[in-house]
Order: C-alpha cells, then sequence, then structure tokens
C-alpha cells in the first residue's frame, strides 16, 4: 500500500511526470556513477520529448544532474544552475564541473520506441574517450514516481513494513473497513503509525496542508503572464476582486460558492504553470483540484478542523492509491481522466470522510468522481501546462463537490463499484490513442490556432 507521503509530494512545477520525475531520475543516475564523467548524455523518449519543452523537462533535467531535488530547489540556485549550463555549458556534479552543452546532451527523440512506458528517458554518462561509464534507462510513471525501465510494475510494491491493513482495491477496503469498525481514514492511519510516529505523522501532513493553503494564497496574489509564449495571462487575482466584490453588494452571486472553489484551483494551477511549488495531488498538472476543496471545506464548513483535514487528505491518499495500483496517474498512459480525473475521485471521497461519511458513502464518491471523467483527453496546447489545464482543474474540484454531495445524500448504496471504474479507466486510457495522451499531437493542441 502506498503510503500517503509517497502520493502526497512536494515539488515545483509544471508538471509531476515532465519535471518532479525526471529531476529525481537525474539524481538517482549521478548518485550511481562510479567516477566522475567528462560528460553526460540525456535523451528523451516519447511523451518526455514531445512536450518536454513546454513542460520544462531539460530544465528538470539539469538541475537534478546538479544534485538539486523537487522539494527543495530555490528559485535562486535553478537560476544559477540553468545560466551557468546554458551560458557557460558546464554543470556541477557534487563539488566539481563537467562540460554540458543543453543543445548537444539533451535529446528530444521523438523516433525512439517507447516499450515499457511512454514517460522513458536514457541518461549516459561518458568519460573522456566517449566511453561509456554507466547508462540507464528511467521511467517516470506518473506523479512524481520514477522506476528503472525494468523495474516498472514492481515499483509500487512495499513490503518493507508489514501493515496492518494492506487494501490493494476497493472491494479490500470496504471489508478491511467493516471488519475492523475503521473509516478508510482510520485504516491509513494504521497503516502510517507502522512505517512513522504519532507526531511525525501529524507534522508531515500538516506540512502538506500549509504548501496547499500557501499556493493558494500565492496565486491568488500573482500577475502577470504565465512563461511559454501562449501569452496567458493569471486571473486569479482579478477574479478574487471580483468576488470579493460581489460578496460586499447587496445582491449576491448564487453560484458565489462555486466562483470560490474554481479560483483556488486556479490560483494553484496558475503557480504550477509558473514553475512554483506545489504538492502533487495526485500529480502537478491536477495539482489544483484537492487543494481548492481543502480549502472549501476549511473556510466554508462551520465544523471545517485541523483533523477533519488530516482525515481529508489520508482518504484521498487512499482513493489515488488505489488508481496507481490498478492503472496509472499518468495522463502519458492514461490521458487526463488519470490525472483531473483521478485528483477529483481523490477529492470527492476525502470531501465525504471529513464530513462525517460513511466507508460505503466515501467509496461511493470516489467512484462518481471518476465516472465522469472518463474519456477525458490530455491535449496540453503547445505542450505547457496551461490549456485546458488551469480550467480543468477547477471543473474537476467542483465535480468533486457534487460527487460528495450526492454520495452523503444516499446511504452508499450504487451499482458501478470502484473497482469496476478503476478498471474501466485504465481500458480506456488503453484504448485511446497517443495523440490524446500528453503528446501534444491531437485535440485542442492542434486546434487551437494562435492569432
Amino acid at each position: 500500500m502506498i503510503s500517503v507521503f509517497d502520493l502526497f509530494k512536494i515539488g515545483i512545477g509544471p508538471s509531476s511526470s515532465h519535471t518532479v520525475g525526471p529531476m529525481k531520475a537525474a539524481v538517482a543516475f549521478v548518485s550511481a556513477l562510479p567516477r566522475l564523467p567528462a560528460r553526460i548524455e540525456v535523451r528523451l523518449l516519447g511523451s518526455l520529448a514531445w512536450t518536454g519543452k513546454g513542460h520544462a523537462t531539460d530544465t528538470a533535467v539539469m538541475l537534478g544532474l546538479a544534485g538539486e531535488k523537487p522539494d527543495t530547489v530555490t528559485a535562486e540556485a535553478a537560476r544559477r544552475i540553468i545560466n551557468d549550463a546554458r551560458g557557460a555549458y558546464r554543470l556541477p556534479l557534487g563539488t566539481q564541473m563537467i562540460a554540458f552543452d543543453p543543445a548537444r546532451d539533451i535529446i528530444f527523440d521523438t523516433e525512439a520506441e517507447t516499450p515499457v512506458h511512454a514517460n522513458t528517458m536514457v541518461l549516459t554518462a561518458l568519460d573522456a574517450d566517449d566511453r561509456v561509464l554507466l547508462a540507464e534507462r528511467w521511467c517516470s510513471v506518473g506523479g512524481g514516481f520514477i522506476a528503472r525501465e525494468h523495474e516498472v510494475g514492481a515499483a509500487f510494491e512495499d513490503g518493507a513494513v508489514p501493515l496492518p491493513y494492506p487494501f490493494t482495491n476497493g472491494d479490500e477496503m470496504l471489508r478491511m473497513g467493516e471488519a475492523a469498525g475503521l473509516s478508510v481514514a482510520g485504516m491509513m492511519w494504521e497503516n502510517e503509525r507502522a512505517r512513522l510516529p504519532q507526531a511525525e505523522i501529524e507534522r508531515r501532513l500538516d506540512a502538506i496542508i500549509a504548501v496547499m493553503m500557501d499556493c493558494i494564497d500565492r496565486g491568488m496574489e500573482g500577475e502577470g503572464e504565465l512563461p511559454g509564449g501562449l501569452k496567458v495571462r493569471r486571473r486569479a487575482r482579478a477574479l478574487l476582486g471580483r468576488i470579493d466584490a460581489a460578496a460586499r453588494s447587496n445582491i449576491p452571486s448564487p453560484h458565489s460558492m462555486m466562483d470560490r472553489v474554481s479560483l483556488y484551483a486556479i490560483a494553484v494551477n496558475e503557480e504550477n504553470a509558473a514553475g512554483g511549488r506545489v504538492v502533487t495531488a495526485p500529480t502537478n498538472g491536477a495539482a489544483g483540484v484537492v487543494p481548492a476543496v481543502l480549502r472549501h471545506y476549511r473556510d466554508h464548513y462551520p465544523d471545517g478542523s485541523l483533523e477533519g483535514m488530516r482525515d481529508f487528505l489520508l482518504t484521498a491518499a487512499a482513493i489515488g492509491a488505489l488508481f496507481k495500483i490498478n492503472a496509472s496517474i499518468s495522463g502519458a498512459e492514461m490521458g487526463c481522466q488519470g490525472e483531473v480525473g483521478v485528483a477529483c475521485s481523490m477529492a470527492a471521497a476525502g470531501l465525504t470522510a471529513a464530513l462525517g461519511g460513511s466507508i460505503l458513502q466515501v467509496e461511493n464518491a470516489a467512484e462518481i468522481g471518476m465516472e465522469h471523467h472518463l474519456g477525458m483527453t490530455c491535449d496540453p496546447v503547445a505542450g505547457l501546462v496551461q490549456i485546458p489545464c488551469i480550467e480543468r482543474n477547477a471543473f474537476g474540484a467542483i465535480k468533486a463537490i457534487n460527487a460528495a454531495s450526492l454520495s452523503l445524500h444516499g446511504d452508499g448504496t450504487h451499482r458501478i463499484s470502484l473497482d469496476q471504474v478503476i478498471a474501466t479507466m485504465r481500458q480506456t486510457g488503453m484504448d485511446m490513442q497517443s495523440k490524446y495522451k500528453e503528446t501534444s499531437l491531437g485535440g485542442l493542441a492542434v486546434n487551437f490556432t494562435e492569432c
């Protein structure tokens, strides 16, 4: 069973699979080097090649080779390393410098096959005579998770610590919870206590909450144009101003609450598009859904509490883990149903739990959230996580609240199970043409005409 802290990871935008994952793979590759190489070549394949420039994959790789990590890298350090690489053609490896020319040493290879995963990268270290010191193939499998190519499929097994509730599908989750008289969050608490002390779990959960809330706040303050060339302007701050002005009027909008939820999601994803610090939830491209619904719970429910927020995250993580184990959270494999769809399912379950829903209602909410995202494509315009990604998170958050409400109005009885909808998402993703799976070769990405 995947830990909540494996699923919710603090990192930088704009993409968990194209930024966070490649950065982590580069760090791991350097740590395995037998000695200092003369140079390193990075070959990006599949979706990493097609949309890597728009997703800043080349920048992420350089930062990873230089030893920077997604959760700790600072903007100042990133600028220094990238400017040095592109200006002086050198890159730090530990305490020494190697020659590095991004135009020569990072290759966007759109022709090579990706037999195991659509997000594949090949890292090769060479000596002064161009002899190979180390060559590894890494896959960025979604949500910032990485694995060497030959380990993909077995990388999610967690056998290091015996867990009291090791459920791996929805049916097991329901059976174990009902047998023990525990909620989903209750089982997740017990699982995490098998790994960490209670105080450490609470500290880490609160840190995730703090980063999510801070990201919303920063996003609502940011102004200007997002990077990448699409000339997309930030709108969260202006939207906040209009919402606040309407709230002060004598004629409040009947959809003001929906506007605020959309605002929260848009704020996060504008920060993500700008390369800011976000929480993969479960991915960067879908990073706005869970925080938006969590903020909605915190600020707009009379009984909202820190304990409820923690249970929200633990429940959401359990649902995200089921999708990760039984399907995928990679847009390059599943389309956006595997990113925003999964985030909606997670947020719906989390909100239902925080509002006191039963384990059956939690499972029902998760099922509803995904059922109405089935078939959603991933077709980012210009390979940037902006159009349609930013607005798509707002709609995912609204759907999550609706799914939670529908489940809480019922008794948890429903015809389609969470396991069945996860299987359907996987089958749909496998059937979906690759041009609709984070390659920017179909859909809006090709029908958009810039004026």
